[in-house]
């Protein structure tokens, strides 16, 4: 769902297990414009895995029948206004998006700013929002420099997710990549599950419920408006 610049389908056909990535985005220009000028992402448009389809991400999971064995949310922030905060609502989980994982599936989603000052905007909630939904809902970050924040992610299935050691975590990538990945390794994964306490304490605590009528919203916190407010 979403990820138009090809970013997240580039990523996903690195793993040799892959039979077929298929990539929604409603963004006709942002993707037209992806496949002509970066560079990066071209052999990945071009792979015969990839079905790219122009549409609204809900509006085609009604349409399916098929189901995935992951599905991964490369969303717009929730923000006001915005074409994006309804995929991120109990119901969306609940009614459109969960029955169509196969069985074992797991839910991988974008879920917002993960910093100590950031992290109750839309993260706590997103997260909280899955618990309701799937039995077993795993929260991680990592810092993204183009933010300039700790960002958060959110992983969902009603099976148990594996836990691997750092060591074994290295020999299955090495076995399933196609190529060595620039980030991400056993160890780097372990961070990333590390999440600080300030930001642990507040995920447990969490109460609320995204929904259409109760929705957070993602304000900027990066350089450009601590430069404005200067």
């Amino acid at each position: 769902m979403g990820g138009g610049e090809g970013s997240t389908a580039r990523e996903a056909l690195k793993h040799r297990s892959v039979k077929k990535v298929v990539m929604c985005d409603i963004d006709k220009e942002v993707v037209d414009f992806c496949k002509a000028y970066l560079t990066s992402n071209r052999e990945a448009f071009r792979s015969s895995r990839l079905e790219l389809l122009i549409n609204d991400a809900r509006a085609e999971l009604e349409e399916r029948e098929d189901k995935f064995d992951v599905i991964i949310g490369d969303l717009a922030d929730p923000v006001e206004g915005g074409p994006c905060y309804q995929l991120y609502t109990q119901s969306f989980y609940e009614n459109i998006l969960k029955p169509r994982l196969a069985i074992g599936g797991i839910l991988v989603t974008q879920a917002g700013p993960a910093g100590i000052l950031t992290h109750k905007e839309v993260y706590s909630s997103i997260y909280n929002t899955l618990r309701q939904v799937f039995k077993y809902v795993i929260p991680y970050a990592a810092h993204v420099p183009s933010y300039s924040d700790s960002w958060g992610w959110v992983m969902a299935s009603d099976e148990p997710m594996p836990k691997f050691s750092i060591e074994e975590t290295d020999v299955r990538m090495k076995q399933r990549m196609i190529s060595e990945l620039r980030f991400l390794d056993g160890e780097t994964l372990s961070a990333t599950l590390a999440l600080n306490k300030v930001v642990r304490r507040s995920l447990a605590k969490e109460t609320h419920v995204y929904t259409e009528e109760t929705a957070r919203f993602v304000h900027g916190h990066g350089t450009a408006q601590k430069l404005l407010c200067q």
